[in-house]
């Protein structure tokens, strides 16, 4: 497959990963539309460049996925003992990997009637976010662009994985958090630019916020999501910024403020454990990179150490898991793991 196109295909196609790629070289690039004025902002410079902040250590491969079987790796779920649950987009999978680096499969969905073609932005069916709950249930997100089959599937131990919230067929569900506090469940929709929120117990659906700042501005928006300090925080990869949308007294959404930019192609990222300092996966660029709370950022990992399409970062301790699904660049899907090293 030629990557010989425009410029602006290849920007847009390397945060949806591998199907989202044959899509965008298939289509011409959608207009990039303008962030609506009416969100609160802040004044963060895109190019502004952190003085300091948290540093990588030990930093090593911890598995290989097969990429010729559509290993994109996307998401992470940590488990006890140092496990990890990952989603694998093309490959419509769910596995674990554990502490030695053997990968298992879990489960694979099935292809829906028709192929998928109808999933909203990419037209190929996807497995994106995963979440483990207390009690050990492992739940993700199945994006095929057919009601019945998009939305929330829990894993049973049986292996058969059942449908818990379905979701509208133009939705892209992509990020999946468990908010216990509330016991519900939050997800991005990346086609739709929305966060929508259901019961842990599963049930109906509702749209939690469709804050401007979530908006795709062609291709995707709302992608990365975590719970923290009292507030939902959300990337935008179309439009390269981390969002902030404070969490009402009665679990509602308050006016989202857009906390840092100039991160095109970010996807997911996690917290450090120091205030809202963040680690952030750029899919476009192969990058890991710190975002202090002014917004300022820094590179900590490229492909000079081995990431290639960075898709997903989680933060456990002083453990850092990091996925790259090598959906643009490469062709070595990994998960890897590092040290925090705090200053």
């Amino acid at each position: 497959m030629s990557l010989d196109r425009p410029a602006e295909v290849r920007r847009r196609a390397a945060t949806l990963g591998l199907v989202g790629l044959l899509a965008a070289l298939a289509t011409a690039p959608a207009a990039l539309a303008a962030p609506d004025a009416t969100t609160a902002s802040a004044t963060v410079p895109a190019d502004l460049e952190r003085a300091a902040g948290a540093r990588l250590g030990d930093v090593r491969v911890l598995a290989h996925f097969d990429r010729a079987a559509g290993q994109v790796a996307e998401s992470i779920a940590p488990e006890p003992g140092g496990s990890v649950v990952i989603g694998m987009i093309s490959a419509r999978q769910v596995v674990r990997v554990g502490r030695d680096g053997a990968v298992q499969v879990l489960a694979t969905m099935p292809l829906p009637p028709g192929g998928g073609a109808t999933t909203p932005v990419v037209g190929a069916p996807d497995v994106t976010g995963v979440a483990r709950s207390d009690g050990g249930a492992v739940y993700f997100l199945y994006s095929s662009g057919q009601g019945g089959l998009t939305g929330i599937w829990r894993l049973h131990r049986s292996g058969e994985p059942r449908l818990v919230v379905p979701l509208p067929a133009d939705t892209f569900p992509n990020a999946l958090v468990i908010d216990r506090r509330r016991h519900r469940f939050l997800i991005t929709d990346s086609a739709g630019g929305r966060i929508w929120q259901a019961p842990l117990s599963g049930g109906e659906a509702t749209v939690w916020s469709a804050d401007p700042a979530l908006a795709p501005a062609g291709f995707f928006g709302a992608n990365g999501m975590k719970i923290h300090d009292g507030a939902v925080w959300a990337t935008n990869s179309d439009r390269g910024s981390i969002v902030r949308i404070p969490v009402t007294k009665d679990g509602g959404s308050g006016r989202a403020e857009v906390r840092a930019t100039g991160l095109e192609g970010i996807d997911d990222f996690d917290f450090t454990g120091r205030g809202t300092e963040i680690l952030a996966a750029i899919n476009q660029s192969s990058k890991l990179v710190s975002v202090g709370a002014d917004g300022a950022h820094e590179t900590l990992l490229d492909a000079d150490d081995g990431m290639q399409g960075t898709t997903a970062v989680i933060v456990r301790g002083n453990r850092v898991y990091v996925t790259n699904g090598a959906n643009l660049v490469g062709n070595d899907p990994t998960l890897m793991l590092a040290k925090l090293q705090r200053r």
